[in-house]
């Protein structure tokens, strides 16, 4: 049983990284609304050749936000198949158009039809108007088809299935004479037999689904505060096991998230709504209840208060490297919002300190940023460029309050703990200081090596590779934001964790079974392809 549920665990893991590669573009989608927004309703005169340069950029984003379905299928697939990720992205995108013309085909037969969703003739097929104006609700156009509005459940379903098919029949041999239809084409045929199953229990299941996802949304919508603490105890509980995207996912891009009429359009979860209150020029507002609010104050204010902790209750000669530690850790969490290190740090020295002190703190700071309707757009500095142009969107008076009293909750309840129970943070340790973030240049593995010899790309790739068994170990290796995924036969094999922090560079590790995840911040993306590379993959 322990085995099953440590399978599922990293089945889970796996597939939240691969929910993070289209995240891409909505980073760019906000980008593109907070700059050009603010240009083309405040700044600009409208019909100027700068005006209209900006508009073009609000028109891109405006375009990423209205087929995020079609970003996720095409992302998931591609980050849930180790092999053919081309075919991989073309098979899910081909399976959710398929889908979704076969519910388009069955809502026709029943007479169901752009034309027809709307009150007058939805009375003529037997609903009342009040059950016409709810069942309206359940549908949108999806690249160009008419069908269920089904979000970004549909990427789940159809970038899902195509990256177990690609795994398992991906790559299939068939007779000489079909040749040409085996490996991973072999996946892109059999997508209509799939898309027809598939559609049909959609088109009869999703309406139950439905009900049930309106019933959910409400529940959240309405639990006010208390629904905004539990999410946030829940995301930053489930940020070590690399499943925190699991609970956010649906929050940020489905109607769980809420829905909101922004200049005449409707939106659903928080970041499509938040994009458009960013690109209106009606909205005085950015988004409070974002179920991101409040991370800008622990990542400036609390975590400054929990290191100036760690550096008082360390060793005096071990101050100075300290301080090494804490202020580019620090700025990190400030400028991009990555907070691993510090965080891991913490759950690794003691997990009670992490739990109990740092993650109900976490929640208290989403309750009064929410409770004060402070909208202040962005967690970290660098997606805080939308507070200067449009600061009249941005109310967040009460963070002059806020702040400190957060620094100081952590700064008095991380000395405390660490006193009292006399945790092993950095700096603490006689003889091993417990390591926070990665130095610029890597120990070498070899013995009798200078620690201070930098190792090139392909060196520290193949170093990895040889931590995890070597190639023949290794089943298979992704990324997501921050971490290096890796999945091998044997984990008997596999460097222990204390190693990867002193000698690889590692901010921390994972383990569950034969999965790992090695955080190392935002190269990752380079790191993990180089140790592709070096395997040939």
């Amino acid at each position: 049983m322990k085995k099953g549920h440590s399978n599922l665990t990293a089945k889970l893991q796996y597939f939240g990284g691969a929910m993070m590669i289209p995240i891409i573009l909505l980073v760019v989608c906000g980008f593109c609304m907070g700059i050009g927004a603010p240009l083309i309703n405040f700044i600009l005169p409208k019909g100027s050749f700068f005006w209209l340069i900006a508009a073009l950029f609000v028109k891109i984003g405006s375009m990423i936000m209205s087929n995020i379905p079609i970003w996720f299928t095409i992302g998931i697939a591609f980050g849930l198949s180790r092999e053919n990720k081309g075919y991989a992205g073309l098979a899910a995108l081909f399976m959710m158009f398929s889908v979704n013309t076969v519910i388009n085909t069955l809502l026709s037969a029943q007479g169901i039809t752009q034309a027809t969703c709307n009150v007058e003739g939805l009375m003529a097929l037997g609903k009342t108007a009040e059950e016409a104006k709810v069942y309206m609700q359940m549908f949108k156009q999806v690249g160009g088809i008419f069908t269920y509005d089904m979000s970004i459940f549909i990427s789940l379903i159809c970038g899902g299935l195509t990256g177990f098919l690609m795994n398992k029949w991906g790559n299939k041999k068939l007779p000489e004479m079909l040749s040409f239809f085996a490996g991973a084409k072999f996946i892109i045929v059999i997508i209509p037999f799939f898309a027809v199953v598939i559609g049909l229990v959609l088109f009869y299941l999703w309406p139950f689904v439905n009900s049930g996802i309106q019933a959910l949304a409400t529940f959240i919508a309405n639990s006010g505060l208390l629904g905004t603490f539990v999410h946030r105890v829940i995301d930053r509980s489930l940020l070590p096991f690399g499943m925190h995207h699991l609970i956010n996912f649906p929050l940020f891009y489905s109607p769980l998230g809420g829905r909101m009429v922004v200049d005449g359009v409707e939106y659903f979860g928080t970041v499509e709504i938040g994009n458009a209150l960013t690109a209106s020029a009606t909205a005085n507002s950015f988004l409070i209840r974002s179920y991101s609010q409040g991370k800008s104050v622990i990542n400036i204010a609390g975590w400054s208060g929990a290191m100036l902790a760690m550096y008082h209750t360390s060793r005096p000669e071990n101050k100075k490297k300290m301080l090494g530690l804490m202020i580019p850790a620090l700025f990190t969490a400030a400028v991009v919002g990555v907070t691993e290190p510090m965080e891991f740090t913490v759950l690794f020295a003691s997990p009670l300190l992490y739990y109990l002190v740092h993650v109900p703190l976490a929640g208290l700071a989403a309750v009064l940023c929410e409770a004060t309707k402070v909208s202040i757009s962005g967690d970290a500095v660098v997606f805080m460029l939308t507070n200067i142009l449009q600061p009249q969107k941005v109310h967040a008076m009460s963070l002059l309050w806020i702040m400190p009293l957060f620094f100081c909750l952590y700064y008095v309840s991380f000395r405390w703990f660490i006193v009292k129970f006399n945790v092993n943070t950095p700096g603490r340790g006689e003889t091993k200081d417990v390591k926070l973030v990665d130095k610029k240049e890597i120990k070498a593995r070899q013995k009798g090596e200078s620690s201070s010899t930098a190792l090139n790309d392909d060196v520290f790739a193949q170093n990895i590779v040889d931590c995890f068994g070597g190639p023949d170990n290794i089943l298979s290796v992704e990324n997501c934001a921050t971490r290096l995924r890796v999945g091998v036969k044997d984990a008997s094999l596999v460097a222990d964790k204390d190693f990867w922090v002193s000698s690889m560079g590692a901010m921390g590790v994972v383990e569950n079974g034969a999965n790992y995840q090695i955080i190392y911040g935002p190269k990752v993306i380079n790191i993990c392809a180089d140790v592709k590379r070096v395997l040939g993959r």
